[in-house]
């Protein structure tokens, strides 16, 4: 449950949750989902309950463990703000990773009410990086609820990108990843959306990071926007898989 990732923008996955609900279109066709089954067929201990809710208790401690600096998404497998998921386990995920200074953790929910609710409550170390996803126009209220969290740093995950986003209210973010949906019944992503949100991005001074173009075989499609690879992050001392000469703000890295 805590393993190496191929995910571009981090290096390891943490999952003390798994399992989860579909509450917006861009949970559509899950990959957790999707994997969640198959380990449950594989007969994975951990996915016996297959995609339900299911906290483990043993993996709170897990990046304790771990001397080097690493980058870690938090719940790769689920959403930590899910409401299945008690206040106290919550507040205890977020225990290990003030514990852990050396690390840096990135989450990701798309239950942003909850997330602002639960904010002042929570204790925000500065290596903890807390984001939303915003796959569409609909849901681009939760930007409005994640600004409210004293995160050090605060992202959006366009991913999915299923629908244009115009006008994003990047004011109190840090940092923007778009990418398309990949993976059986893939929906397409135009490429006009991702080039406005690289501009709105370019004029606000806010990094952005360009994942993928997605698909049923997303490995021929790649991660080319007009011609270069945007790997851009926010500034962090403790990111160490990027050369931080293309961490900064407004420069298009070409690997």
């Amino acid at each position: 449950m805590a393993t190496k990732s191929a995910i571009e923008w981090t290096e390891m996955t943490w999952n003390p949750v798994s399992g989860c609900t579909k509450i917006s279109q861009g949970c559509k066709n899950c990959y957790a989902a999707r994997m969640a089954l198959r380990l449950e067929a594989m007969g994975s201990p951990r996915y016996a309950n297959g995609f339900q809710v299911t906290t483990h208790e043993d993996l709170i401690d897990t990046p304790k463990k771990w001397r080097k600096p690493r980058t870690i998404f938090v719940n790769s497998m689920s959403d930590l703000f899910h409401d299945q998921i008690s206040d106290s386990f919550i507040k205890r995920v977020f225990e290990t990773m003030r514990d852990c200074p050396q690390h840096t953790f990135q989450v990701l929910t798309k239950r942003s009410e909850r997330l602002a609710k639960l904010g002042s409550s929570l204790d925000w170390p500065p290596n903890v990086w807390m984001g939303v996803s915003v796959e569409r126009a609909d849901v681009m209220r939760r930007i409005a609820d994640l600004v409210k969290v004293p995160a050090k740093v605060r992202f959006l995950s366009c991913e999915p990108l299923i629908g244009p986003l115009e006008n994003i209210p990047l004011n109190g973010i840090h940092w923007v990843i778009v990418g398309g949906e990949s993976g059986p019944g893939a929906r397409p992503m135009k490429s006009s959306w991702a080039e406005s949100i690289q501009l709105q991005c370019r004029e606000a001074g806010v990094p952005f990071f360009f994942k993928q173009w997605g698909g049923v075989r997303k490995h021929k499609t790649g991660r080319t926007l007009n011609g270069s690879i945007f790997n851009e992050m926010p500034p962090s001392p403790n990111v160490g898989i990027w050369n931080h000469e293309l961490v900064q703000i407004g420069r298009v890295a070409h690997t």
